[in-house]
């Protein structure tokens, strides 16, 4: 993972730049929900402005032993291209739940979660 997928620091500076951890989420997240048929995620989609324009999407998570996919409507799942401890790597995660910016280093590398990369 390299090339233009923001590092953790890089995903740490947007956190900072949009108030924190508690309110980035919401900022990020794509509006509307599925039961209204307005958007592709789960209610209650708490928290959701998209008033960066970042519309973050529920692609929900490939396992990685077995290619298994869950959780899309639930969660958008985001690598950082830096890595954490074998065989992890940094990561973001939205939920639907809540407007928090969650933050992980202990998701396998081989999952299969979205991708963001930077504008150069």
């Amino acid at each position: 993972m390299d090339g233009n997928i923001p590092s953790d620091g890089e995903w740490t500076a947007l956190v900072n730049y949009l108030g924190g951890n508690d309110v980035a989420g919401g900022k990020m997240k794509s509006t509307g929900t599925i039961e209204a048929g307005t958007g592709l995620w789960y209610s209650p989609n708490t928290g959701a402005t998209n008033e960066t324009g970042f519309t973050g999407l529920p692609g929900g998570i490939r396992r990685y032993n077995d290619g298994y996919f869950f959780q899309h409507g639930d969660v958008g799942h985001f690598w950082s291209s830096t890595q954490g401890s074998v065989p992890s790597a940094w990561s973001r995660r939205l939920n639907y739940g809540n407007a928090v910016l969650y933050r992980y280093s202990d998701y396998n590398r081989n999952s299969g979660f979205s991708v963001r990369c930077l504008k150069d």
